[in-house]
């Protein structure tokens, strides 16, 4: 064994129970337990995973242990800043206590110093990363700095409600940026200070997600977090819409520190934290964006529509066309900025406008022809379809051919003259109908039958009736009551 892996040992079994938890805790082990087992953990620490962070960490302890600054302490390279300078912060929890410590960057060169303690122990195969939790980019927000990476929230106890403290500084730059920055509302400044939760799970990009029973306190006050949607339907749990909780209007905008207090629900689920410098978008703002670097060109979406309408050689169906509306799904009007999703595999849009405000308001992304997840990111504008709606002003819905060439498609006009009305006869020909045919005979000289105009609704039926006796009672002295007789088996057409 080299002579300063001795030395590191025998620094770390003269440190005390405090310097063995600090020790611990910076490299994210458990510092829970009596003293002989936490000293057990630093000399596993030495002996098997000793790292120039590590060592340079026992050496601080120990000199501040004995109160002295030994020659051998590695100086910061020219030009790096000084300890005392606000730094960016990046801040790990301590396993067991959840803890974070904010370490700043100081830029040393770890290789030299590592070969100047440990004697060329530094040419070991370096450590493997463990993987890290992502999040999910959200198209409303984008991050300036990264405060605070995404960190498991660990229990201390066995309790049921957990408390978490994170303990960070802004810059000044940063600080400069949430002031100069503009208002989305009042007291709202674009340029914030986001936390940001989701399940601790490294195989793919997390999306913002709450834990039960959650609380976030920022320095003396507790910030609001977005409450649940309520919920119409019976045996239906209303939903949570988890998105980033703004901090910056309750935080210290200087050099003093502010302290985070996130309280949680501990039911089993693992989840992570992190803390973001970011600036809030609008819906103008991505639509801009989306108008500049998301319009497909009208030839490209002409050949699609060729592509769509092939002819398919395992298909008995030749498809000749497929109509397209220029209505939006989304509003029932007629659509400005004609949008859809790369990955949908229709041809029917949807107004960009529209979309982007109402996911601005709840954001879900799916599309809402196709019901498809339709991210930001996949949006584009149908260059084809936009030169249509230009061109084609008094038609709402229009077909694609399979040459790529269009026509619209009109509402058929209201004809002039009413439809011919059904008649029914009732009765025989032979008997003596009560509607007669201008010559007064039917055929063979006979009286017509009876004949009931079914176009005729009650109403009108019943407007005639009163017409009739009004004009009786214009008359002079009582009339007696009409009666028509019938012969058996026919029906009486009022």
């Amino acid at each position: 064994m080299a002579a300063e892996l001795v030395e590191a040992k025998n620094m770390v079994m003269s440190f005390r129970v405090s310097d063995l938890q600090m020790l611990l805790g910076f490299v994210g082990r458990s510092k829970s337990g009596l003293k002989h087992e936490l000293v057990t953990r630093a000399l596993q620490l030495v002996q098997f995973d000793c790292s120039p962070e590590v060592f340079k960490k026992i050496k601080e302890l120990y000199e501040t242990r004995y109160n002295k600054k030994g020659s051998d302490v590695a100086q910061p390279p020219a030009g790096a800043p000084h300890r005392a300078e606000p730094l960016p912060l990046h801040a790990s929890y301590e396993r067991g206590s959840a803890v974070p410590r904010t370490l700043p960057n100081t830029n040393i060169d770890y290789p030299a110093l590592y070969g100047k303690y440990l004697n060329g122990l530094g040419r070991l195969p370096p450590k493997v990363a463990k993987p890290e939790v992502r999040l999910v980019k959200l198209p409303f927000y984008t991050t300036l700095d990264e405060l605070l990476k995404p960190t498991e929230l660990v229990p201390q106890n066995n309790e049921k409600l957990q408390e978490s403290p994170c303990i960070f500084a802004l810059t000044p730059r940063q600080v400069e940026l949430i002031r100069n920055s503009r208002e989305l509302q009042p007291g709202v400044k674009s340029v914030q200070v986001v936390l940001r939760i989701c399940y601790t799970d490294t195989s793919s990009p997390q999306e913002d997600q709450y834990p039960p029973n959650i609380a976030v306190k920022v320095n003396h006050s507790y910030c609001s977090v977005p409450g649940y949607y309520p919920s119409n339907k019976p045996g239906v749990e209303p939903k949570r819409p988890c998105r980033p909780i703004n901090l910056t209007h309750l935080m210290y905008l200087s050099a003093a520190t502010n302290r985070i207090t996130v309280t949680w629900g501990n039911y089993g689920k693992s989840y992570s934290v992190g803390l973001y410098l970011v600036r809030q978008m609008t819906s103008a703002e991505l639509l801009q964006r989306l108008k500049t670097i998301g319009i497909k060109h009208p030839e490209l979406c002409k050949a699609l529509v060729k592509e769509k309408l092939r002819l398919d050689p395992d298909s008995e169906i030749a498809t000749t066309g497929v109509r397209v509306s220029l209505i939006c799904p989304l509003v029932k009007m007629r659509l400005s900025v004609p949008c859809r999703a790369e990955t949908c595999a229709h041809l029917q849009c949807f107004d960009a406008v529209f979309y982007l405000q109402m996911n601005e308001k709840k954001p879900t992304w799916m599309c809402p022809v196709c019901d498809k997840p339709a991210p930001y990111d996949q949006l584009i504008i149908d260059g084809l379809l936009s030169k249509i709606l230009t061109e084609c002003e008094d038609a709402d819905e229009i077909e694609y051919l399979v040459d790529g060439s269009w026509c619209p498609i009109r509402a058929e006009k209201e004809r002039s003259c009413s439809p011919q009305c059904p008649i029914l006869v009732l009765g025989s020909s032979d008997v003596n109908g009560l509607l007669g045919t201008p010559n007064g005979t039917g055929e063979n000289g006979k009286a017509p039958a009876d004949v009931v105009d079914l176009t005729l609704d009650s109403s009108s039926s019943e407007e005639d009736e009163e017409e009739d006796e009004e004009e009786d009672d214009d008359d002079e002295g009582p009339q007696p009551k009409r009666r028509c007789s019938y012969e058996k088996g026919l029906v009486s057409a009022c």
